[in-house]
């Protein structure tokens, strides 16, 4: 499947969230902010569905 820099672009940037919510999770599992944070990973994952899939459908170079 070939996708437009924007998609790659809006891709980068929730994987980026993603990935500092989870390492901070790791760093701290046993407080509050850990467990937060884990969860709030679990909702960026489905943002990022989301928006890409809403910028699959409306755009011209990747749908």
């Amino acid at each position: 499947m070939k996708t437009c820099h924007r998609f790659t672009r809006i891709r980068a940037g929730h994987e980026r969230d993603i990935n500092s919510l989870l390492n901070h999770a790791e760093r701290y599992p046993d407080r509050v902010s850990g467990k937060v944070s884990a969860k709030r990973a679990t909702g960026a994952k489905d943002a990022m569905a989301r928006a890409l899939s809403r910028h699959f459908e409306q755009c011209r170079e990747c749908g």
